[in-house]
């Protein structure tokens, strides 16, 4: 009886579970149907397994997809107002971010001041205005506007196209394709020294061409010109990126500048790994008794990632051939400009940088989504006899939650035009006469909308 029991208990948990599955209840009354019920219930273990399958290789995907969007320094704009336009959609967004910066500045002369004693001080950093266009026939645009205090100019602006075979096309003041990513190695709100001498996050007007080649993806670019000035009190430093700058009239221009830039990417591997290298070469038109000159830079970078490690490397060669006839009076410094400051920087050095960050998900913490602590070093290495070497170290960490994205960093550096203030300003990133050590701690606030 006791067996009875038990097979019938099993006949009914048989019987219960065919049901559930969608087989009809007599199936399972002889062998039959024992072994279709097996082979439905083999069928749904396989499925299970490649469906689990599926959903770790989905998770990588998007742990991947944050890896990336952490590495742009910014997040998306997460509230953008889209409307339709000429068959497409046009999506606004922008930002506003304000800067609390406090450090080795001068006295407190009655202006805001940034010094320690003085307890630093809080102000507009940026405000921003973002237009996205895109429509069935792979038109797209970008531009994007953008404010500081005293100045204001156009930092994005080009149209173009995306082709099925993955390549795509821009026209208009685009970014420069040089080095590992859009921001070179950095994470950090400072960026590395590249940036200051025009060869990471560079916006210049020009056509630049994009193709995936299997493992491959190659940048080709010609830029007739910088991205011009906009409205400031300079003459010619009321712009984003860093570049040769005329404020005197009779200086130099950038035109005709070609860049190549070629990406391999190795996947599939514990340490997936993005090796490249960078070219790019330039003319300077002369507007004064000096002759035309040119310049050129050449670049190795590789980015690693580890599970949410990413550490970035890159080692750079620039040569600028300017005349001593020049308004500097000199052939070891070129007149660069940006946010409404000119300052010199070194003819020819070498610079290297490093980046290590790791990527970190906080789930159980309701007003933070994810942190980015990071350590940088980069250095401008010089060939002028007498002149000494800019380093910048930043140590720091990215915030982000929802539109918000906030920079909390120190930064130690003995040649930079934005950390500290008691040495003189506009020769750091040139002879560097002072060679003094300073830091600043710095809060970036950023909304994204």
């Amino acid at each position: 009886m006791m067996i009875a029991s038990s097979k019938h208990r099993q006949t009914a948990s048989a019987l219960a579970i065919a049901t559930a599955l969608g087989f009809p209840a007599a199936a399972i009354a002889d062998n039959h149907g024992t072994m279709a019920l097996k082979d439905r219930v083999s069928q749904l273990e396989q499925e299970l397994a490649r469906t689990k399958a599926q959903l770790a290789a989905a998770q990588a995907s998007e742990a991947e997809a944050k890896n990336a969007l952490a590495a742009s320094s910014a997040p998306a704009a997460s509230n953008d107002i889209a409307f339709g336009l000429f068959g497409g959609t046009l999506k606004v967004g922008g930002a506003m971010r304000a800067n609390y910066a406090v450090g080795d500045y001068g006295d407190d002369t009655g202006g805001p001041s940034r010094a320690w004693d003085d307890g630093g001080n809080f102000t507009l950093d940026t405000f921003r205005v973002n237009l996205d266009y895109a429509n069935d026939n792979g038109v797209i645009g970008k531009a994007e506007y953008r404010f500081y205090n005293g100045s204001h100019f156009l930092h994005t602006g080009w149209l173009g196209v995306n082709f099925d075979d993955g390549s795509q096309l821009q026209v208009g003041v685009n970014r420069v394709p040089f080095g590992p990513g859009a921001y070179g190695v950095s994470q950090s709100w400072f960026f590395d020294q590249h940036y200051y001498v025009g060869l990471a996050d560079d916006m210049d007007l020009g056509v630049k061409y994009t193709r995936p080649m299997g493992d491959w993806t190659v940048d080709a670019a010609y830029y007739f010109s910088d991205e011009g000035t906009g409205a400031g009190h300079s003459r010619d430093s009321a712009r984003y990126s860093y570049d040769v700058v005329n404020e005197s009239g009779s200086g130099y221009d950038e035109r005709n500048q070609v860049n190549l830039r070629a990406i391999y990417h190795i996947k599939n591997t514990a340490v997936t790994t993005d090796v490249g290298a960078s070219l790019q070469y330039g003319e300077l038109k002369s507007d004064g008794p000096q002759d035309d000159g040119n310049h050129w830079a050449a670049s190795v970078h590789m980015v690693n990632k580890w599970r949410n490690f990413t550490l970035a490397t890159q080692l750079t060669r620039y040569e600028y051939d300017v005349e001593a006839d020049q308004p500097l009076g000199t052939d070891d410094l070129v007149l660069f400009g940006a946010f409404d400051f000119p300052n010199t920087i070194a003819a020819k050095a070498w610079i290297p940088a490093v980046s290590l960050s790791y990527y970190q998900e906080t789930p159980r913490i309701p007003w933070l989504d994810y942190v980015i602590p990071y350590v940088e070093y980069s250095s401008i290495i010089k060939d002028a006899d007498g002149f000494n070497d800019s380093d910048l170290v930043t140590l720091g960490a990215a915030w982000g939650h929802g539109g918000w994205y906030i920079y909390t960093e120190l930064a130690y550096s003995n040649g930079n035009e934005f950390v500290g203030g008691e040495s003189a300003f506009g020769d750091r990133l040139g002879a560097n006469a002072d060679e003094e050590w300073l830091k600043r701690l710095n809060i970036n606030f950023g909304y994204y909308f």
